[in-house]
């Protein structure tokens, strides 16, 4: 009789952290490269939705970085936040963490009658990364602190782009797929106005959206966000778009991964 075993990833480890800041506990991965970092350590690459998305970033880097010459993908340290319980209530907590405060939220027709939870936790949320989860890993593995990106997807990815015009020194690499930048009215096509504060001399931070094409509007408030970013000569954000051919909402991410995590090493 055949016998079942675990499987059992090389190079990774998991446990789940308790956040004084959120009050709520993430199931945390972390694949790391299998040789010595350089002395300026390890890239890293936090995946938020990471029961969903932490697999296809660590092979995507896992593979493609044996042959980095040619794939422009580098070794890497890979760090998946997911929420812990049932999907219900994990698509829930979503809501919550991934939101910005607002006064008031409007929806659209599409989630009406859905329980979607509360909203506007995005400060606890980033407050946890910042000052919870990132020093761990950074006391625990070797990290290039220049040389960090966040990525995201719909809400996540919401959330990524809400992070770069709040807190935008917290990363240098933005990635975000598929952004909700349709939530509470799109507030989020008026957030550009917070980089007012920003000059010249700053450093420079980047950000990769892509969308498939087949996700009707949400490819036009992409394109929306990318004009007013760009039209915007004060901001400090390098900005790049990709529009996947013939994908939609679920399917785009596994196909822009690499292209994302390419953009991320791009970085200098």
């Amino acid at each position: 009789m055949d016998t079942t075993q675990k499987v059992v990833l090389d190079n990774t480890e998991g446990w789940v952290l308790h956040s004084q800041k959120t009050g709520y506990s993430y199931n945390i991965k972390v694949a790391f490269p299998p040789s010595p970092p350089n002395e300026d350590g390890y890239p890293i690459i936090y995946i938020l939705d990471g029961n969903s998305y932490f697999q296809f970033a660590r092979d995507v880097v896992r593979l493609q970085s044996k042959n980095a010459r040619k794939t422009l993908v580098n070794e890497a340290i890979i760090v998946g936040i997911g929420h812990s319980g049932e999907d219900k209530d994990a698509s829930k907590r979503r809501f919550l963490d991934f939101t910005a405060p607002a006064e008031s939220y409007t929806y659209p027709d599409r989630l009406n009658g859905r329980d979607l939870g509360d909203h506007g936790g995005a400060g606890r949320f980033l407050e946890f990364i910042q000052e919870e989860l990132k020093p761990k890993i950074e006391s625990r593995y070797s990290i290039n602190k220049e040389k960090q990106a966040l990525f995201g997807h719909s809400l996540s990815g919401l959330f990524t782009i809400w992070t770069l015009f709040t807190a935008p020194n917290t990363f240098q690499t933005y990635l975000a797929v598929s952004p909700s930048i349709w939530w509470n009215n799109h507030e989020m096509l008026g957030f550009k106005n917070w980089f007012s504060h920003q000059t010249k001399e700053d450093k420079k931070r980047r950000l990769f959206m892509s969308v498939g094409e087949l996700e009707g509007f949400m490819v036009e408030d992409a394109r929306k966000l990318l004009e007013q970013l760009r039209e915007t000569q004060h901001l400090f954000v390098d900005c790049d778009l990709y529009v996947a051919p013939e994908e939609n909402h679920a399917s785009v991410v596994p196909t822009v991964m690499s292209k994302a995590i390419r953009f991320a090493n791009e970085i200098k």
